[in-house]
C-alpha cells in the first residue's frame, strides 16, 4: 500500500506494526519520479506486507530533520517502529528489493 502523508501524527501510528517504507521525495525531483515508477511496481509485489508512505520534503520540515535526511530521493526502511536500513539517492530495483526482502 502507498499513501501520502497527510499528518504528522499518523506516522507514528502506521511505523508501530510491520514492515514501512518512507520515502522522502520533492515532487521536482527527477530521481524522485524514477523512484516512484520503482515503488508503484513493488507495491503490486508485496502488497499490504509492505506499508510505502511517501514524504514531501519541502511539506515536512520537521520530519526531514527528525530523520536526518540529507538530500533526496531518501528511503527508511522500518520493522515493528525500528529503523533497519536506509538509502539516499535513486537506486536500483534488485538494491531496494533486497533492503526490503531483509525486513520480511
Amino acid at each position: 500500500m502507498i499513501k501520502e502523508l497527510q499528518a504528522k501524527e499518523e506516522l507514528a501510528q502506521d511505523l508501530e506494526q510491520g514492515a514501512v517504507m518512507l520515502e522522502f521525495y520533492s515532487k521536482t525531483c527527477g530521481p524522485c519520479k524514477m523512484l516512484g515508477f520503482i515503488l508503484k511496481d513493488l507495491d503490486k509485489t508485496y502488497g499490504d506486507r509492505l506499508k510505502i508512505i511517501q514524504i514531501d520534503f519541502e511539506a515536512n520540515p520537521e520530519l526531514v530533520a527528525e530523520h536526518k535526511i540529507e538530500g533526496y530521493p531518501t528511503m527508511i526502511l522500518f520493522k515493528d517502529g525500528e529503523e533497519l536500513s536506509r538509502k539516499a539517492g535513486l537506486q536500483p530495483k534488485p538494491v531496494i528489493v533486497k533492503m526490503i526482502e531483509e525486513a520480511m
